[in-house]
């Protein structure tokens, strides 16, 4: 067999293997392994050498993982990994934004090694600083597989891309949470049997916090953001907001506008600055990322040329996760070198990051009043008066408030209101909140039309 690229053929040397070290072997790590093993003839054309797995990093070496791991130099501290001699490249599938994880890969770019990382927590908090060391050591620092599993987002943003002046990126980017949203339209119940579900079916970790109150989404919109308006990763300017406040009626009333419910994280470019903002949102059911359902993420872009693109795929899992993984591998055996966030640190913008309060946009109000008369013009005045503006009501009858108990003469009402600074909506919520007559938190989700 030859390669592309080969100076020899035939009987004459291959070229050199590109040696890999592995630390973690997770669900993704073993996927990697699996990978390489599988489809090894394929990756050695594409990347013009073979790539081999010769050392691995793991806490438990006497674990049954269903892979060959004989022969392979173990580590049992991964930070070993950056000085071993018979290692050209470090794959970090740790996770988490300091520790291990962190301590691997500066101590793999301070000498020198090239990185390839699934960690979107590690990228989106310390990225900056890594992309500043990866630039001073002139090796790449890959991380296709942090944002989107086996969607190729990265490459598609930041290469695919590079010749658009991006003013807009997201979308869905957590599947946890797209599958019980999904779930709670189809079945009609609560968020908390959904979750239950998902936990069960492998969907949703045993402690789901970090994705259902939207940090995961968050982390990966920091990095989509950076790498399409060129600037320094900033996860701390990103407002984040999950899903647990979002409820059965709140889907059943989005659905009866013409609505689905998703958690959509968006990133902006506007005169201001940026903005970056992970929350539900209230999506028309024409939409095309209105139709993703179940555990896939869809992640949308928009450039003065190109216009909008979207790409659709499972976002997480062994096998899309550890196809990126790979993919970064290639990358790397073909000498490929990019700059992190698309251009060297002395080109990076610095445009500054605009606060949640400054969105325009329109907004799906719930609030759940006793059935008195001048209820809704009260509420109507305060809107009135706080420079908002109502496009449209539903009320229908009596209901259960939100620990499922009957309320006497409560009914829920549903407001939408025209397009608003989000600063005026608060301080209508604020006053709405404090009237006798509101009987729960009004329930306010933001309404994205395109």
């Amino acid at each position: 067999m030859s390669f592309p690229g080969d100076p020899r053929q035939g009987d004459r040397l291959r070229p050199a293997t590109l040696r890999v070290g592995i630390a973690g072997l997770g669900t993704v790590g073993v996927g990697v392994v699996r990978l390489l093993a599988a489809n090894a003839e394929l990756i050695a054309t594409r990347a013009g050498r073979p790539i081999a797995i010769t050392a691995v990093a793991a806490r438990d070496r006497t674990r049954e993982r269903g892979v060959d791991l004989s022969g392979l130099r173990w580590h049992d501290d991964a930070r070993g990994l950056a000085g071993d001699p018979d290692v050209d490249v470090v794959v970090e599938l740790i996770g988490g934004a300091e520790g291990p994880a962190r301590q691997l890969v500066e101590a793999s770019l301070a000498a020198g090694r090239p990185v390839v990382t699934a960690n979107k927590a590690l990228i989106a908090i310390h990225g900056a600083s890594l992309a500043a060391m990866a630039e001073r050591s002139a090796v790449p620092l890959c991380f296709e597989a942090a944002v989107a599993g086996g969607i190729p987002v990265i490459k598609a943003v930041r290469e695919g891309l590079a010749a658009d002046r991006l003013t807009r990126v997201g979308g869905i980017l957590n599947g946890t949470c797209n599958y019980i949203l999904t779930a709670m339209r189809e079945s009609g119940r609560d968020f908390a049997s959904i979750l239950a579900e998902a936990q069960a079916l492998g969907y949703a970790e045993a402690d789901p916090s970090t994705d259902i109150d939207g940090i995961d989404a968050a982390h990966k919109l920091a990095i989509l953001a950076a790498l399409a308006f060129g600037r320094p990763v900033d996860f701390a300017s990103v407002h984040v907001e999950g899903i647990r406040a979002v409820g059965a009626l709140d889907i059943a009333f989005a659905q009866e506008l013409g609505y689905r419910i998703k958690l959509l994280g968006i990133a902006r470019l506007a005169e201001a600055g940026v903005e970056a903002r992970v929350h539900p949102c209230l999506v028309p059911q024409t939409m095309p990322i209105a139709l993703v359902d179940g555990v896939f993420n869809a992640v949308f872009a928009e450039g003065d040329f190109v216009g909008r693109v979207m790409l659709e795929g499972r976002g997480a899992g062994a096998g899309p996760t550890a196809s990126a993984v790979v993919a970064d591998l290639i990358d790397v055996a073909r000498g490929t070198t990019i700059p992190v966030w698309g251009a060297n640190a002395e080109h990076l913008s610095q445009v500054v990051s605009v606060p949640i309060g400054e969105r325009v946009g329109a907004y799906y109000l719930r609030l759940q009043v006793l059935d008195r008369p001048g209820v809704i013009a009260e509420i109507a005045a305060i809107l009135r008066d706080s420079g908002v503006s109502l496009k449209s009501m539903l009320q229908h009858g009596a209901t259960e408030d939100v620990s499922g108990n009957d309320v006497p003469d409560a009914v829920p009402i549903v407001l939408v209101t025209h397009q608003t600074r989000e600063h005026a909506m608060r301080r209508a919520l604020e006053l709405i909140a404090a009237l006798d007559v509101v009987i729960e938190p009004p329930a306010m989700i933001r309404i994205e039309a395109g």
